[in-house]
């Protein structure tokens, strides 16, 4: 994908309506733009993998991919400066993050030209990144997949582990019925005096 320059004024307007596309695959192929260009973005992703957003980090990227699209589907005026704000005060308030460089500014810029690019029904700039983040996609399930295999010499060993702590496990219960015999008959000591004795705790 060739690099493109930036113009923070830049911006698109419909004379009634809102952004929307009434091409419902031009609108499916901007909002597929939004999000591969949501997903370039390094400082949000670089949030996301350190879950500076909590547990649900990723679900927030998704979300601020939908905050972007309803800009368009809501306004008839869209400009690269609006897209760049509300993408830091995104990271603001969902991962406590300021962003100091123009990185927002770049990805606001991209969302533009794939808005313009769909409106002349051109989508290979948005395929080539889709075809990208799949690969990518991929390729981390692939190294994330773990397969265990049997020690060759020894194979029943984590059976018997099992079965250890099983047996420990047996054990504990048993050991919860356990009573505390009390001593029999009276105790005397040297003198010949009867020792009075404490009633003795059952558990």
């Amino acid at each position: 994908m060739t690099t493109i320059s930036i113009d923070p004024t830049e911006y698109v307007e419909v004379d009634e309506g809102t952004l929307q596309f009434p091409n419902a695959q031009q609108q499916a192929k901007f909002e597929l733009g939004v999000c591969m260009a949501i997903y370039k973005w390094e400082e949000l992703n670089t949030a996301v993998e350190n879950s500076w957003g909590g547990s649900n980090s990723s679900e927030k990227r998704d979300w601020i991919s939908g905050v972007i699209i309803d800009l368009f589907l809501e306004n008839k005026a869209v400009d690269i400066q609006l897209i760049e704000e509300t993408l830091l005060y995104a990271m603001v308030d969902e991962f406590d993050t300021e962003v100091d460089n123009d990185s927002a500014l770049e990805i606001g810029g991209l969302i533009m030209k794939f808005y313009k690019d769909v409106q002349l029904e051109k989508y290979s700039d948005i395929d080539q990144l889709y075809q990208k983040w799949n690969e990518k996609k991929n390729t981390q399930a692939e190294n994330r997949k773990v397969h265990i295999e049997e020690d060759p010499n020894n194979p029943d060993s984590s059976d018997d582990e099992e079965e250890d702590e099983e047996d420990q496990d047996i054990e504990m219960s048993n050991n919860d019925n356990i009573i505390i015999d009390e001593p029999k008959g009276p105790i005397v000591d040297d003198d010949g005096f009867e020792l009075v004795q404490k009633k003795g705790r059952r558990r």
